[in-house]
Order: structure tokens, then sequence, then C-alpha cells
């Protein structure tokens, strides 16, 4: 079987002294949406911070498109190919709608209009307010402009953690409307998300951690359709 285009293999490692991972494993292939979901403290977003390169590991190792990446920065895993939205504190407030998606440029040395294109043609609110400071705009109008910036990279993978957090159900039906849509042009979407269900129905594949450790992996209608997932992790609908 091939391997997958990027995958956290076996982490394990932590903060400080104090392993929060423990043998995690988090895999997904090109066009494919992974959510990874569990009750708070799991290791949902460590995990995610560890595929990204922002946690040093103990005990295992990334690969992207086969090749290991886990000793590279995170700011050269984005030259490789990933790109990575956090939870908070993830645009320039000050800065307008424009500048913003211009900043997620950095390491481009070639023309960014189309991309810049592309991005207003998925989220056109923020073509309407390209000139105004993204800091004027609502929580989910802002969640655009940074998945909007980290697009500028023109990312292979798209990681995204918690992106619908305090956003209107509305907000965050439109925002997993827009991610399958990133995901239908080839990039791969690594997703941390606290809406498990929802975050499930739309998910190729999905992995439950509790406690840093893989509980549950298969595909998102398999854990939607498992009662014991269902009874103890989607409030037993």
């Amino acid at each position: 079987m091939a391997e997958p285009f990027l995958i956290g293999e076996n982490m394990t490692g932590g903060y400080g002294g104090a392993d929060i991972l423990h043998d995690c494993t988090i895999a997904v292939d090109p066009g494919q949406i992974a959510v990874i979901v569990g009750p708070n403290g799991a290791g949902k977003s460590t995990a995610m911070k560890a595929v990204f390169g922002m946690l040093r590991l103990r005990g295992g190792s990334v690969r992207l498109d086969g090749e290991d990446i886990t000793a590279l920065s995170p700011q050269d895993r984005v030259a490789k190919g990933m790109g990575f939205v956090p939870q908070t504190h993830n645009i320039f407030t000050s800065m307008t709608v424009e500048e913003n998606l211009e900043m997620g440029a950095f390491l481009r040395h070639d023309d960014i209009g189309n991309t810049i294109a592309q991005v207003y043609d998925l989220f056109p609110i923020l073509k309407t307010k390209r000139n105004q400071p993204a800091g004027e705009l609502s929580g989910g109008q802002r969640q655009q402009v940074a998945v909007g910036r980290a697009l500028m990279t023109q990312p292979r993978v798209l990681m995204l953690d918690e992106p619908t957090a305090g956003v209107s159900p509305i907000v965050m039906d439109e925002l997993f409307d827009r991610i399958i849509e990133i995901a239908r042009t080839g990039i791969s979407i690594l997703m941390v998300e606290q809406n498990a269900r929802q975050a499930l129905e739309i998910a190729d594949r999905g992995y439950v951690l509790v406690q840093g450790a893989n509980r549950f992996t298969d595909t998102g209608a398999a854990l939607m359709a498992d009662d014991e997932v269902r009874r103890t992790f989607l409030g037993g609908q």
C-alpha cells in the first residue's frame, strides 16, 4: 500500500519533560480531508503542531511526499508546501485584507496576482472588503482572511486548527463548504475541530484522540456510524 502524502507516524513528545502525544499517528492523502477530534485535552492541537514542526518529537517521524521532514523548522515546511492556520492570532488586524494576503506570499518570488484572484473567488466577501483593516471584520470573515493568507503560499497541505471556533452555525457550514472546495483542487486538508459531528460529516478520514493517543481511526462515515464513537464523543445521538 502506498504511503500517505503527509504522515506524522508514531509521534511521541510534548512540552518540557512531559509527553502529551503517545505513539500518535496522523495522515492525509492528496485532496483528502482528514479531521482530528476528541475531548478537551486529548492532544488534538498538539498533534497538529507536531506535524507542522512546532513541537520537538522524542519519538516518531513526519514525512511529506516520501521525504523525512522531522528535523525541518516550520518555515522550511512552508517552503515544502505546508500551510498552517492557528486558532488565534492568525491575522494582522491593523493591515488591510489584501495586505494580509500579500504577507502570506512572503516566500514567493513570482507574480501573486492570480493567487489573490483565486482567494477572492473562494471568499467573495474578502474582495469587497479588501481595503478594510482585517481587525474590523467579523469572526467568520477573519477566519476567511487567515485561510486565504495560508493559501497564498500555494500549499500542497493546508492545516487548520479549530477553524470554526467561536463562529455561528451558519458561518461554520459556509467555512466547511469552502474547505471542501479547497480539497477538490487537490490540496490535502488536515483539520482539528471541536464540532466533531459536523467535521466528520465532511471528512474522508477521521482520527479520534484520547490522552494523546489514537483511540479510533476510520473514514468519517464509519466513525459517525460507530456506536461507541457516537455515545462517547458525539453526544450519543
